[in-house]
């Protein structure tokens, strides 16, 4: 009787710890790679329980908010250590212990052979790694995947100016470590300074699994294994096969005519899960009708989606093309959600025309089924606000702003920001900092927001066909004008138990203002609060479309060196860097071993015409020859000699000029070079036009 009592005992044990979700659970790239398709899952808090935390190259002079270095700049080539292997020097990016698994690694590159240096990624006690070869290849190459989960971006833009993305999972079940060798880094250099280093920035996101669980490592058979899936979840996440034509939908109609100061509610009653939200805005001023039509939801009596309609589709107020894994936006202005939004009783959709003209909602439908609710199921959330004509500046004087400050239990799953950037400088150099469940140091702290958002170096191209991150616009990258940016997370969702806080640094290159709105999207059990205020003063401000909306008067105009784009014929251009204060940013553009006779174009784009009084800031050194100088095609300098005995910058007046709309060329020609010289060099610091 006592047997039978204890094998019974030990017997409802297991059942109940089993039927309780305490089993454990096996992780592997199949498990990771059916997650990443799954829009249901993401709305269900994780099972197994995880946090995800990030390596990166973030300069180590930030240690504390209100100290020196804060939002020091210098993000590249930081490594945990350089480790002597078989005779090779291999610099460490990321070591920790599992189980646990990558699930975003994110680099780009600069320098002499740049990204040509051999990546390793060792797994568990495996001396070899499990994958090896050139960081290009295996970022957006393809020796673990291709397109779309192995890719690089902007498509249209030089190879090597682009961000590099591997968003296949390596999952690993004791430990994890991440390698990078090349020759043009030195153990020496921290923070590649001298010259002729490689510059290395790298973002790692990575899961760690509470036990108990089981973890299949990542291994070459596990890759011939699961070949079949992998073909199919990429064909899935390239081609956008939501298969939301395979859910059964009722569906809504939210077609509404709102005057200004109107709204309209429309219900869903049951335990249902939205699976599709569609819309069309039409007004005479369709821009300001993008920002000032609000989408609020409520979930079971909790209001949590809060954001004017072109932000919460990822376009912001401009009429764009986008395609992501949750949101898509079509040529012709049909806006579509795929975010799951599960409830247990009621979803009350509301539509609010906060604006000053009518507004027509067409086309409008929330596509809904079944959903079976239970302890993991979780509300969605979205949040915005605008940071109307902030101050962005560079170095100290930098600042800190918030994207989403929540509490409760939940995962956050991406944000986007549109911006109206109104001068000729990169606006991103800032990094995000995300504070986890009352972290005093962020977890997540990267190496720019261009990095952040997948990209690199403040391209100005768009990109919309990568499943997770896209830029619509990149027009006001560099120049005044609009840009908007989107992260959506599925494997690198941030799991939160009590808090969290998303700041991204708005670091611009020049003092300025602009318009930042950043949107955030995130799940919580329900109970969870948004901190932040809705900013229905942000969504009534005319949206800006000009600089002169920001600015009543043009006053100054200044192009870094760096921001040029150099066309030339013989030589070698690249930026080169000096943190002692010689150059502006710390940075110039250099042209170098150029002999009699070599030609350069140095373009760059106006949006502002007219006559100005040019200056230009260019350095004088030993090196340095006598050049003819051409703006638009007229001669405004002759013989200017840039030779000096030691290397300085030099402010030199070139007269009244006419910028064109559009491009406008700065056009240098070497005359001769230094005494004793064959070669000469050239560097231009920064050009001011008054």
């Amino acid at each position: 009787m006592k047997k039978f009592s204890l094998f019974f005992i030990i017997a409802m044990e297991l059942l109940l710890y089993s039927s309780t979700g305490f089993a454990q659970k096996s992780i592997s790239i199949e498990s990771l790679l059916k997650e990443m398709v799954d829009r249901n899952e993401l709305a269900k808090y994780p099972d197994p329980t995880f946090t995800c935390n990030q390596f990166s190259s973030y300069d180590r002079a930030t240690v504390a908010k209100d100290e020196p270095g804060w939002f020091a700049n210098r993000d590249r080539s930081m490594f945990i250590r350089m480790e002597n292997k078989d005779g090779r020097k291999e610099f460490v990016m990321m070591d920790t212990e599992g189980p646990g698994a990558i699930v975003r690694l994110w680099m780009t590159f600069s320098g002499e052979n740049c990204g040509r240096g051999t990546m390793r990624i060792y797994v568990d006690d495996y001396d070899k790694p499990v994958i090896e070869g050139a960081a290009f290849d295996i970022l957006s190459g393809n020796i673990v995947t291709g397109p779309p989960l192995a890719a690089s971006v902007p498509e249209s833009a030089p190879y090597e100016y682009r961000g590099h993305n591997l968003y296949f999972p390596v999952p690993y079940a004791k430990r994890c470590k991440v390698t990078y060798q090349s020759e043009y880094l030195f153990e020496d250099d921290p923070g590649s300074r001298r010259r002729g280093s490689e510059l290395v920035f790298y973002n790692i996101n990575y899961r760690t699994y509470d036990p108990p669980v089981k973890v299949i490592s990542f291994s070459a058979s596990e890759m011939k294994k699961n070949k079949s899936l992998i073909d199919n979840i990429q064909k899935q996440l390239k081609n956008k096969e939501r298969r939301i034509e395979k859910i059964k939908l009722a569906q809504l109609s939210l077609n509404a005519n709102l005057k200004p100061g109107e709204s309209k509610s429309f219900a869903i009653k049951g335990m249902n899960a939205v699976q599709q939200l569609s819309m069309e805005i039409k007004a005479d001023n369709q821009y300001q009708a993008l920002r000032s039509t609000v989408l609020e939801i409520a979930f079971d009596g909790e209001r949590t989606v809060w954001s004017p309609v072109g932000d919460f589709f990822g376009i912001g107020y401009m009429p764009l093309y986008t395609n992501t894994w949750y949101t898509r936006v079509e040529q012709d202005g049909k806006m579509n959600s795929f975010w799951v939004m599960p409830f247990e009783k009621e979803c009350i959709i509301t539509l609010h025309n906060l604006g000053e003209q009518d507004v027509a909602v067409a086309n409008a439908l929330a596509g809904y089924s079944q959903w079976k609710w239970d302890k993991r199921s979780m509300h969605f959330g979205a949040a915005w606000q605008q940071y109307t004509q902030v101050y962005g500046a560079p170095n100290e004087l930098a600042s800190d702003l918030n994207f989403a400050n929540l509490k409760g239990k939940g995962v956050y799953v991406g944000d986007g920001v549109a911006l109206f950037n109104t001068t000729y400088a990169w606006w991103g150099e800032g990094d995000e900092k995300i504070y986890v469940d009352c972290e005093k140091f962020p977890s997540h702290i990267g190496t720019g927001t261009e990095d952040y958002y997948g990209y690199a170096w403040g391209r100005t191209e768009s990109f919309t066909g990568h499943p997770f991150i896209a830029q619509p616009s990149g027009e006001g990258s560099r120049k005044p004008g609009y840009s908007v940016n989107t992260r959506l997370r599925g494997l690198d969702g941030i799991p939160f138990t009590k808090s969290i806080i998303v700041d991204m640094e708005l670091w611009h290159q020049r003092m300025t203002k602009l318009n930042f709105a950043p949107v955030a999207f995130w799940y919580m059990i329900p109970g969870g609060q948004n901190l932040a205020a809705n900013d229905t003063a942000g969504v009534k401000e005319p949206v800006a479309m000009r600089r002169s909306d920001l600015y009543s008067n043009e006053i100054q105009l200044v192009i870094e060196g760096e921001n040029l784009i150099p066309v030339f014929t013989k030589g070698r251009i690249e930026f080169q860097f000096n943190d002692k204060g010689l150059w502006s940013e710390n940075m110039q553009i250099f042209w170098r071993d150029i002999e009699k006779g070599n030609k350069a174009d140095f373009e760059f784009s106006c949006v502002c015409p007219g006559q100005y009084d040019f200056t230009g800031i260019f350095t004088i050194a030993p090196e340095y020859g006598i050049f003819n100088v051409y703006f638009n095609e007229r001669q405004i300098a002759t013989n200017l000699d840039l030779y000096n005995s030691k290397v300085d910058v030099k402010e030199i007046a070139l007269g009244k000029v006419n910028l064109k709309s559009g491009k406008n060329i700065l056009f240098v020609e070497l005359v001769a070079c230094p005494k004793e010289l064959d070669k000469a060099c050239f560097g231009i610091d920064k050009l001011i036009l008054k």
